[in-house]
């Protein structure tokens, strides 16, 4: 499949972080934008396809877990057009910009459902770690704090996940 990138659109805002600040800060958004939603997809492929004796523990926290990724896609696009940026948001662009790797669709054991979910869910959450420190270095406090906030929600989520690996 093709990919086209997006042209950066922007639009007038009061918002007095530098438009080029501002620039970067809305690619770093629209990166976890994309993330988010490809998270989103692939932890409700875990829901609708896990089985097994846990399958009810399973199916309920994998749809949390997609609940909460849902809010951050949200978050993240609102955050980018308060910037005064235009929001990549359709499935389309999320999967064609996505750094996640692909759900794997051979698997069928709950707990290797659970490993993938985890895997995913630990790198959208590093990432919205190191995105902390790289929206503080370009001015924008505000943007650091909602990726505090996503990761540490994220974080909540992980250790939900692996504690169901530990023995």
């Amino acid at each position: 499949m093709a990919t086209k990138s997006s042209p950066v659109r922007s639009f007038r805002t009061s918002v007095d972080i530098p438009p080029g600040s501002r620039e970067k800060v809305n690619k770093i958004l629209n990166q976890h934008l994309a993330d988010s939603f490809d998270l989103m997809s692939q932890v409700k492929q875990a829901h609708w396809n896990v089985k097994g004796s846990d399958f009810w523990q399973l199916h309920k926290l994998f749809d949390e877990v997609a609940a909460r990724a849902a809010e951050w896609v949200d978050e993240f696009a609102e955050r980018v057009t308060a910037l005064g940026g235009y929001a990549t948001g359709t499935v389309r662009m999320a999967a064609a910009t996505s750094t996640l790797p692909e759900f794997p669709t051979d698997i069928t054991e709950s707990m290797d459902y659970v490993r993938a979910v985890a895997d995913r869910l630990a790198a959208f959450t590093n990432s919205a770690r190191a995105a902390i420190d790289q929206t503080d270095k370009l001015g924008d406090a505000d943007t650091a704090d909602l990726f505090t906030e996503i990761s540490r929600c994220a974080d909540k989520y992980l250790y939900f996940l692996e504690a169901h690996l530990q023995s």
